[in-house]
C-alpha cells in the first residue's frame, strides 16, 4: 500500500472494496484538515465535503450571525446523507467545534447504517499553527485571533476518535488509512 517516500497509493484503496464510511474531520483552522481530508478521499475515491465553502455562499446571501454555520453544518450533513445513499465513503472537512455540529455526523451516519470514524487535527507547534493561519487569506479562513477566539469556544471532543498532530514529521495518512478500515 506504500510507495515511495512512505505516501499511500491511492489506487490501493478501490472503490467498493469495503463498505462505504462516514469520515468526519474536526479541528481549529489551520491544523491540516483540509489537506489531510483531501488526501483521505483521494485515497477512498469518495467525495470530499468542506462546510467553510457552504457557509461562505451562504454569507454572500446574507445569512449572518451563527445562522450560516449551523445551516453549512446541515447542508453539508444532507449531501453527505445523499452520498452513502449511493454506496460511496464521504469526508466532511469542518471544523467540529461543538458537541450540536459533531452530534450530525453520528445522527447521518446512524440513518445510512455506516459507520463513522471521526479524526481530530491539530497542531502541537503554536508557532507553526499561527503561522499556517497567517498564511491564508483572512476573508476565506480568519485571522489568527479569530482562531484563538475559536479555540477558547472549542469544546473537547469526546469519544472514539483518532487524534493526529499534524506538527509531527511523520506522514499521517497511512495510519489514518488502517484506522478508516
Amino acid at each position: 500500500m506504500s510507495g515511495p517516500a512512505g505516501r499511500v497509493d491511492p489506487e490501493a484503496v478501490r472503490p467498493g472494496s469495503g463498505s462505504p464510511v462516514l469520515v468526519a474531520f474536526a479541528g481549529l483552522p489551520g491544523v491540516g484538515k483540509t489537506t489531510l481530508a483531501t488526501r483521505v478521499g483521494i485515497a477512498l475515491h469518495a467525495p470530499v465535503l468542506p462546510v467553510d465553502p457552504v457557509e461562505r455562499a451562504l454569507h454572500r446571501y446574507g445569512l449572518t450571525g451563527d445562522v450560516p454555520g449551523m445551516a453549512a453544518y446541515g447542508a453539508v450533513a444532507g449531501l453527505a446523507e445523499v452520498q452513502l445513499g449511493l454506496g460511496l465513503s464521504v469526508v466532511v472537512d469542518a471544523v467540529n467545534p461543538v458537541a450540536g455540529a459533531r452530534g450530525l455526523w453520528h445522527d447521518v451516519a446512524e440513518r445510512a447504517g455506516v459507520p463513522l470514524r471521526v479524526i481530530e487535527v491539530h497542531c502541537g507547534d503554536e508557532a507553526e499553527h499561527r503561522r499556517r493561519v497567517e498564511a491564508r487569506p483572512p476573508e476565506e479562513h480568519g485571522t489568527w485571533e479569530q482562531t484563538l477566539r475559536r479555540r477558547a469556544e472549542y469544546e473537547p471532543l469526546i469519544g472514539p476518535r483518532l487524534v493526529v498532530d499534524t506538527a509531527v514529521a511523520t506522514d499521517p495518512l497511512p495510519g489514518i488509512l488502517a484506522y478508516l478500515r
